[in-house]
């Protein structure tokens, strides 16, 4: 499990005025799901783009399965499978065809029908691909990254643009992928895809890792605290609030007053104390910082507003 599958030291990349990657260390570990996570804009297709040998970077040490991506991409090639955030294929393209001409690409012949029912696209094996639907195309790319059978499996903002439900089929896809025991690189500006699929992540703020590690210590290290929204009343100070013990910050939403507390502990003594104050209370609920709040602590802005 330890054994490095990416390295990168130092990474840089340009386009003209506009800075890509500016110094991005990452070291991903053999048979984990690792994220990589930020803003559109940040660098994360980039990063993707370089470690799998389709960009050439400007400078910095940079290996992926111990090869050089600008020099070895045909025996790189071979070794990881790739799904680009922006893929297409012919209209009329069956979806059976797909695989036999991504598989003749590398002189194999995978089972088909085993690699569609994998996806879930077992009964679409002769559909055209304009008629499939955002989600099924997403997992027939992903078939598609799998056709050589590689050690190393990326997928660029997997998910973006989809529904709900199209987003939750995707997700249990991956954590099958990985089960199987494939390292697995994931890209994503959604947090808690992150935060429930990755055993570690990477946040990028403009070009650079900023912080990296597994979700739950990022939140402990950078957000330990917990968050009570409290019905108190359109006439409630919620100066009162912050003069109690283990209240950081509070602030008035209509009738409910937003505390954040040192920690879950302070929950029960802040509700009897303004109980005990004469103060009637309504609705209660308790939320767990996520990797979000992580990202708005460390680079101080929200992570959907996109790098300029």
């Amino acid at each position: 499990m330890s054994e490095t599958v990416i390295l990168a030291g130092n990474l840089r990349k340009r386009y003209g005025d506009i800075v890509a990657l500016d110094g991005l260390d990452l070291d991903v570990r053999r048979g984990e799901v690792f994220g990589i996570v930020g803003p559109n804009g940040a660098g994360k297709t980039t990063t993707i783009d370089c470690i799998a040998g389709m960009r050439r970077r400007d400078s910095g040490e940079l290996r992926t399965l111990g090869l050089d991506p600008s020099r070895d991409s045909r025996e790189l090639h071979r070794r990881v499978g790739l799904q680009q955030q922006e893929s297409e294929l012919p209209e009329r393209m069956r979806v059976g065809e797909s695989i036999q001409l991504f598989s003749s690409l590398f002189g194999i012949d995978p089972p088909r029908m085993e690699l569609l029912d994998r996806v879930g696209l077992g009964d679409k094996v002769n559909s055209f691909f304009a008629g499939l639907s955002g989600g099924q195309k997403r997992r027939l790319f992903v078939a598609l990254s799998m056709v050589q059978d590689p050690e190393l499996i990326m997928l660029d903002e997997l998910t973006s643009g989809l529904d709900p439900r199209g987003r939750r089929d995707l997700w249990n896809l991956v954590e099958e992928v990985h089960g199987s025991g494939r390292t697995v690189l994931l890209s994503t500006h959604y947090m808690d895809e992150a935060q429930r699929l990755c055993d570690r992540v990477a946040i990028i703020h403009r070009g650079k890792v900023v912080a990296v590690d597994t979700p739950e210590a990022l939140i402990r290290e950078h957000c330990p605290g917990m968050r009570l929204r409290l019905g108190c009343g359109r006439d409630f100070d919620p100066v009162d609030a912050l003069r109690l013990e283990g209240v950081l910050g509070a602030e008035m939403l209509d009738e409910t007053c937003i505390m954040d507390l040192v920690d879950a502990g302070t929950v029960v003594p802040v509700i009897k104390a303004l109980s005990d104050a004469g103060v009637s209370l309504g609705d209660l609920h308790t939320e767990r910082p996520t990797l979000e709040d992580v990202f708005m602590v460390i680079t101080g802005r929200e992570y959907g507003d996109a790098d300029e």
